[in-house]
C-alpha cells in the first residue's frame, strides 16, 4: 500500500474510532484522556499480570510503601510514618494512615492482616513468594500493624510491604467461597470484578469492553490535599479515561489530532521526528530499570574460560550499539544494576573498552588472548602493530575454536537485540572467532537456554527489574543453576554465594549496599554476562492541554504524575 494512502487510511479510523468515544463519554476539560496499546484483561488483583490491567488497578489498589519519584527510596503512603524496626523481636512496626476506601468505610489493621491472609492461603503468585518471611502478625488497635519475621529479611520492605491492600469487606465472601472449591486459587482469580474498591485516587465509573474505561476522582483519596515526597496532591481533573488503540500508529494520529492527551507506551524512535514538529505535544525520556545483555554457556568450553569472556566483552562496542541501534535513546550498562538506580548501582565495576576504537578494543583482546595462550592461523594484529581481519583462532589446547551461535529473539519481536546480535557476531569475526548470530522465536529460545540448558551464548533482557537489587544475587545464584532456573549461565562462585546470602539478612541499608557493589564487583570481573544496553523510555504528551507530569525512572505513567497533572488555564 501506498505510505499516503496507508497514512490516510489509519487517520480515517483515529477519527472514526475518537467520534465513536465521544457519543459516548462526555470530554470536559478536566478529563485526561489516555491511549493504552490494548485494554486490560482483567479488573481482578490476583489475577492481573499484564501491564495494562496493572496500570489501571495501580490507580485503585494501594500499598503501605511506595517509591518516592525522585530518590527511589521507599516512603510512607498508606502508612503514615517509616516503620519500625525492633531487631530483638525481628519485627516491623507500621502506623497506618486514617484513610477510607472508596465506598467511605474506613481502611485499617484488620484489611492489612486480610490481605496478607489472601495471599499466604492462596499462594497468589507475583506475592506469596514475598509474604513468606512473615511468621505472625499482631495489630494493637485499628491503625497499627506488627510484622514478626521468621527471620531478619532485608526484602521484606520492599516486597512485601509494596502489595496492593484489599478491602475485607469486598473480598471475604469471594474468599470464603474460593475456598470451597476443588482449585481455591483458579476460583479466586475467576471472580469477575467490574467494579474494584480501593484507596487509591481514582474509581471506576465505565467500562466498554473493546473501546474505553472512564475513571473517576475517588473523594476519599487519603492524599488529596496531602503533601508527600515533594508534591501536593490531587487529583485535580476529574477522571481518566483510557481509550484502547490496536496499533501504535493509529494512537500516535490520535495524540496528533488532540483526541488524546497522552499515549501510555513506549515509542519508537521512528516517531520522534514527527511529533517533534507538534507544537502541543512534549517528547519525555527516561531511564527504565532494565538489563540488556549477553549471555554465555560456563558449563563447557570454549566459555568458561573467564578470560576468553573479558576478550569478548572488550571487543563489544556498546556505543556504537546505543548510537546506531538505538538512535541514541539509550545507556550503555557496564554493570547489571542499571545507573538510573542509583543508590544500589556501583559505577567502580570493569568498563571493557569503554570509549576506544575498533581498533583499540582488537588490540588490546588480543593482547589477553595472546597471553593465556591463544593462538591464529592469522592473527588479527600484525607484526607492524595494524589490525587486520583474523583466521581461525585456536584454543590454549591447540584446537580450533568451533563454530558456537548467539541466539538472539527475532527482528519482528526486537529489532534492537536481533540486529546487536549481528552486530557483534561481526566483531567477533574479526577477532577470528567463528561467532554466528541466531534469531530464533522467544519462547523457542527461552526453552533452548532454561529449560534443555543447550547453548552457547545468547542476547535477553529483563525490561522491568524490581528496584530493590536482590534479583543480582537470583539471576547468579549457584541453587539457580538448574532446569528452569534463574541462573541461566551456570555461573558458580562460593564467594559470590556468601555475599548473596549475607545480603539478605542484612536490615542495615547503607551495610547491604556494600555487599551488593561488591557483588557487582565480583560479577564484572568474572563476566557471566555482558551488560549491553538499557534503553529509553520515550513517551508522549500534550502539554498544551495538561501540565505536570512528574518525570521518574520508567516514565511518566505513574501515580505521582495522575495526582499532580492540571488541565491548563486558557
Amino acid at each position: 500500500m501506498h505510505a499516503g494512502v496507508r497514512w490516510a487510511a489509519l487517520l480515517v479510523c483515529a477519527l472514526l474510532f475518537s467520534a465513536l468515544v465521544a457519543c459516548q463519554v462526555e470530554t470536559p476539560k478536566s478529563l485526561l484522556r489516555i491511549g493504552l496499546p490494548e485494554e486490560p484483561r482483567t479488573l481482578n488483583v490476583w489475577l492481573a499480570s499484564d501491564a495494562n490491567s496493572r496500570k489501571i488497578l495501580t490507580q485503585i489498589y494501594q500499598p503501605l510503601y511506595i517509591r518516592h519519584p525522585q530518590t527511589l527510596k521507599l516512603i510512607p503512603w498508606l502508612a503514615a510514618e517509616d516503620p519500625i524496626y525492633d531487631e530483638e523481636k525481628i519485627s516491623y512496626t507500621v502506623k497506618l494512615r486514617h484513610a477510607k476506601w472508596a465506598d467511605g468505610s474506613d481502611f485499617t489493621a484488620d484489611d492489612v492482616v486480610f490481605t496478607g491472609k489472601i495471599i499466604k492461603e492462596f499462594k497468589v503468585p507475583r506475592y506469596s513468594s514475598k509474604w513468606k518471611a512473615i511468621k505472625e502478625i499482631e495489630t494493637p488497635d485499628a491503625h497499627t500493624v506488627i510484622f514478626y519475621l521468621k527471620k531478619p529479611t532485608a526484602v521484606f520492605l520492599s516486597r512485601a510491604l509494596t502489595a496492593p491492600m484489599v478491602s475485607r469487606n469486598e473480598w471475604e465472601a469471594v474468599a470464603l467461597a474460593a475456598q470451597k472449591k476443588e482449585k481455591p486459587l483458579r476460583s479466586l482469580q475467576n471472580y469477575e470484578v467490574s467494579n474494584p474498591l480501593g484507596t487509591g485516587p481514582y474509581v471506576v465509573k465505565a467500562y466498554k469492553s473493546g473501546s474505553y474505561l472512564h475513571m473517576e476522582k475517588n473523594p476519599h483519596f487519603f492524599g488529596s490535599g496531602q503533601h508527600i515526597a515533594g508534591h501536593l496532591l490531587g487529583p485535580y481533573i476529574e477522571g481518566i479515561l483510557f481509550k484502547f488503540y490496536g496499533t501504535s500508529d493509529v494512537a500516535i494520529l490520535a495524540l496528533k489530532k488532540g483526541n488524546i492527551d497522552m499515549f501510555w507506551w513506549g515509542l519508537q524512535p521512528g516517531y520522534l521526528e514527527d511529533l517533534g514538529k507538534e507544537a502541543g505535544i512534549q517528547v519525555f525520556h527516561n531511564q527504565k530499570s532494565a538489563l540488556y545483555y549477553m549471555g554465555f554457556n560456563l558449563r563447557k568450553p570454549p566459555f568458561d574460560d573467564v578470560v576468553l569472556r573479558q576478550a569478548i566483552a572488550t571487543i563489544i562496542d556498546k556505543e556504537f550499539i546505543i548510537s546506531r541501534i538505538l538512535q541514541g535513546y539509550g545507556t550503555v550498562l557496564h554493570s547489571v544494576v542499571p545507573p538510573g538506580n542509583a543508590f544500589w548501582h556501583n559505577p567502580q565495576v570493569p568498563h571493557y573498552g569503554d570509549g576506544l576504537s575498533h581498533e583499540q578494543r582488537l588490540k588490546i583482546a588480543y593482547d589477553m588472548l595472546k597471553e593465556a595462550g591463544y593462538s591464529w592461523t592469522e592473527p588479527p594484529v600484525g607484526a607492524d602493530g595494524k589490525v587486520k581481519k583474523g583466521r581461525e583462532l585456536q584454543l590454549p589446547d591447540g584446537k580450533p575454536m568451533q563454530r558456537f551461535t548467539i541466539l538472539t529473539p527475532p527482528a519482528d519481536y526486537d529489532p534492537r537485540r536481533a540486529f546487536a546480535g549481528l552486530m557483534i557476531q561481526e566483531w567477533l569475526r574479526d577477532m577470528g572467532m567463528p561467532a554466528f548470530a541466531r534469531p530464533m522465536a522467544f519462547s523457542a529460545l527461552l526453552q533452548q537456554v532454561k529449560g534443555k540448558r543447550d547453548f552457547d551464548a545468547f542476547i535477553l533482557g529483563y525490561g522491568k527489574l524490581n528496584l530493590d537489587p536482590d534479583y543480582v544475587g537470583t539471576f547468579f545464584y549457584s541453587k539457580q543453576d538448574k532446569e528452569r532456573g534463574w541462573n541461566m549461565s551456570g555461573y558458580r562462585n562460593k564467594a559470590f554465594d556468601k555475599l548473596r546470602n549475607k545480603q539478605r539478612g542484612e536490615m542495615d541499608q547503607d551495610k547491604r549496599r556494600e555487599i551488593l557493589w561488591e557483588m557487582q564487583r565480583i560479577l564484572l570481573g568474572d563476566v557471566p554476562y555482558i551488560p549491553l544496553y538499557n534503553p529509553n523510555v520515550l513517551e508522549a504528551a500534550r502539554i498544551d492541554r495538561f501540565t505536570g507530569w512528574v518525570e521518574q525512572v520508567g516514565g511518566i505513567g505513574n501515580i505521582w504524575s495522575f495526582c499532580a497533572v492540571k488541565p491548563v488555564e486558557g
